[in-house]
């Protein structure tokens, strides 16, 4: 038997409702389960974040593995097929993977060693914009959600949602920030993207200094996975410098960058109004500066 967090258990059924409900009353059996099935060995206390348990096992011949337990949905089933195409190139390694329940078995890294324990942050940046720069080498398979569509999306509920935002400024930088995406929408990219590498989703490993996990990937251009170290230690002086850095590790052209991030800043906003929050001072913010930084609206 294993105990449940009670902080992943509540952020299961805040976010996912009843699914996540019924996934916290089955980790007990799943992980059983799992265990027995891959021949595993607890070695160590188990970790969590807001959707996996994760718990440190030994495989039957010493190797040290994860197992990750994880609710299946349209963000973590592309999990397990990114990991198998970079093959450990800036990221942890696949070892084994049940399609029906999205349960993993990964490579262990050394979660006590984590990029968010670096001291110097730009140094944090650069080791994101270098680990992304492996991850974005890999095209996207046939099948990956996609950018164009999430785009897509976005634009046809921004109407409404500008709407509900009572802000006159906050709406124009809304707004503004769809004008963009509208822009570049046509060319949504096909790069496999990480789309959620902030410095807790990076760990050290003994075969590499630093190592991404927890991908949510999709398909698109490579400029809408900057947002995280952007917002990640929010410093709003630092936004531009942090965006510069990044571009050019990676080689982007900076406008299409730019209108890629202003479409990160648009999806957050879009959640945060249709959920009933107010939208987050960080992605405004971010939005500011960036137009401030390059001299130009995010139109």
């Amino acid at each position: 038997m294993i105990d449940i967090p009670a902080k992943l258990a509540e952020a299961q059924i805040k976010f996912n409702k009843e699914a996540g409900r019924a996934f916290i009353a089955a980790l007990p059996d799943l992980a059983a389960d799992f265990m027995a099935r891959w021949d595993l060995r607890p070695a160590g206390t188990p970790m969590h974040g807001v959707s996996a348990l994760v718990l440190p096992v030994d495989r039957a011949d010493g190797t040290p593995a994860v197992l990750k337990l994880q609710l299946r949905d349209h963000e973590s089933e592309g999990e397990p097929i990114a990991l198998r195409l970079w093959n450990g190139d800036g990221a942890v390694r696949l070892l084994d993977h049940d399609e029906p329940t999205g349960t993993m078995l990964l490579e262990r890294l050394d979660s006590s060693r984590m990029l968010a324990h670096t001291p110097d942050v730009h140094e944090g940046v650069l080791v994101v914009a270098r680990l992304l720069a492996h991850l974005h080498a890999t095209p996207a398979p046939p099948g990956m959600r996609h950018l164009g569509d999430i785009a897509a999306s976005m634009l046809e509920r921004t109407p409404a949602v500008l709407d509900r935002i009572p802000d006159p400024e906050a709406r124009r930088l809304v707004a503004d920030c769809a004008a963009a995406v509208r822009e570049v929408a046509d060319e949504p990219g096909d790069r496999l993207l990480h789309w959620d590498l902030h410095d807790e989703n990076v760990l050290a490993a003994d075969r590499a200094p630093w190592l991404a996990i927890d991908p949510k990937p999709l398909a698109g251009d490579p400029g809408f996975d900057l947002w995280p170290a952007l917002a990640n230690n929010f410093d709003p002086g630092d936004v531009v410098w942090r965006f510069d850095a990044m571009t050019e590790v990676l080689g982007l052209d900076r406008a299409r960058a730019r209108a890629w991030t202003y479409g990160r800043v648009l999806q957050n906003c879009l959640w945060e109004t249709e959920e009933g929050r107010p939208l987050g001072e960080a992605d405004l913010e971010i939005a500011r500066r960036l137009r401030g930084g390059s001299g130009e609206a995010p139109r």
